[in-house]
């Protein structure tokens, strides 16, 4: 399968389809698009990926894992949850969050620490989980 990423100025770009993760609810305000692969933009070590819709080339979230902000996430996991993302063994499972550019601070970069996205790396599975409250859980990190 190959997509164009007009916004990216990239065409033609091959998408291998075990790099597919499907989404059984698509990501909030994005109900149809469910299969999704990642990428990143050329560099020694990006730090940012973009997780990439194949059902709506135009949607593309930049991700980074929680530690690139100094955050740690222990997130409980429904059976539900679980069977949603087909997960097994805890160790399966990652963590990964939306950043965004906020307007509201001038364009500072912003992250969506509140609904992260839980991918099941073995099955190739993803949900979005929204969490009702940040969890005691949630440690800052300071350096």
């Amino acid at each position: 399968m190959k997509i164009d990423l007009e916004r990216f100025g990239l065409k033609d770009v091959p998408v291998d389809p075990q790099t597919v993760f499907t989404f059984a609810v698509g990501p909030a305000g994005f109900p149809d698009c469910r299969r999704f692969t990642f990428f990143h933009e050329e560099g020694p070590q990006p730090a940012v990926f973009w997780l990439q819709s194949l059902d709506d080339v135009a949607v593309a979230f930049p991700i980074v894992a929680p530690e690139t902000l100094d955050l740690e996430y222990e997130i409980e996991l429904s059976d539900a949850d679980c069977a949603q993302l087909e997960l097994e063994r805890a160790e399966d499972a990652a963590v990964v969050i939306i950043v965004y550019r906020s307007a509201a601070d001038g364009g500072a970069i912003a992250a969506n620490t509140r609904s992260p996205i839980i991918l099941n790396l073995q099955r190739r599975r993803a949900m979005q989980k929204i969490l009702q409250e940040v969890h005691p859980t949630l440690l800052y990190r300071a350096r």
